[in-house]
């Protein structure tokens, strides 16, 4: 699996593993806790998830599925904004880890920015890292606006937001600053949601060019960008086998340009996306 090098030095796959809407039935653990593990086989050792998940069901998933696994695991959680006072993030923190049985986090983000300050937040996740319980601290869904207001950025380790071929805005600012200051970008549902983008003809004609789905070209399209991670979810072992497969998957020149041809390069500024 190929790597991106944090900028202390910690390398973690380019693809890893989104939780959303595991832990919301009963039913589906066993297999939710088995897709995360042959995903930690494959190599896809970033398991990304949130309290918000399944109000703490998905927690729960990734704890059982990487328990006696976890020094293998690059653990990544997020606060709800409600819980994000310098107090709060404390003792959301303190409550995720309960739920994933571990005692600590690699890395703890900031879901969105809501109505404490982001100095309040930044305060708790220092306390947080003081204190051994988290490695690193970063922010998902915020825009260069945000970011610009971010205190201590430099020590921001990533920004987690929505990018895919059908939503590329980031790439008309947010993207290039994240990109000159080392901060990687998190990218979710970069398959899409829904699988309306996976059934796009130019999605299509690339990935029968190539000989694989249009996941796999969906992803590889998003790994084009240096410092860009991809978390997509999967459950069954052949969609986890083939995201695995994207991290050496390269498009053709040509083949891009069928891309932009379908979803054009933005050339203004847009809103940040987010679902």
């Amino acid at each position: 699996m190929r790597t991106l090098e944090l900028a202390d030095g910690t390398c973690v796959p380019v693809i890893g593993q989104g939780t959303w809407h595991m832990g919301e039935r009963a039913g589906e653990r066993d297999r939710e806790v088995a897709a995360l593990r042959l995903g930690i086989e494959l190599g896809m050792t970033l398991i990304d998830t949130a309290e918000m998940y399944g109000e703490g069901g998905a927690e729960r998933v990734v704890g059982e599925a990487i328990a006696g696994r976890r020094e293998r695991v690059f653990l990544v959680s997020k606060v709800y904004p409600h819980n994000a006072s310098r107090d709060g993030v404390v003792e959301a923190c303190e409550r995720s880890l309960q739920r994933l049985g571990c005692d600590y986090l690699d890395l703890y983000l900031l879901h969105w920015r809501g109505r404490y300050p982001l100095a309040e937040t930044v305060e708790g996740f220092e306390r947080l890292k003081a204190a051994g319980k988290i490695r690193r601290w970063g922010v998902s869904n915020l825009d260069l606006e945000d970011m610009l207001d971010l205190p201590r950025v430099e020590r921001c380790a990533t920004n987690q937001v929505l990018y895919n071929p059908a939503e590329r805005g980031i790439e008309f600012d947010l993207l290039p600053w994240c990109q000159q200051r080392r901060i990687p970008v998190m990218a979710y549902c970069p398959v899409g949601q829904g699988g309306a983008l996976l059934r796009h003809p130019a999605l299509l004609e690339v990935a029968r060019r190539q000989g694989v789905g249009p996941a796999a070209v969906a992803l590889a399209w998003v790994l084009r960008q240096p410092g860009v991670i991809a978390i997509p979810k999967a459950v069954t072992p052949e969609h986890l086998r083939a995201n695995a497969a994207a991290a050496a998957l390269q498009l053709s020149e040509e083949e891009l340009a069928i891309i932009d041809d379908a979803f054009e390069p933005p050339t203004r500024k847009q809103s940040l996306n987010m679902v």
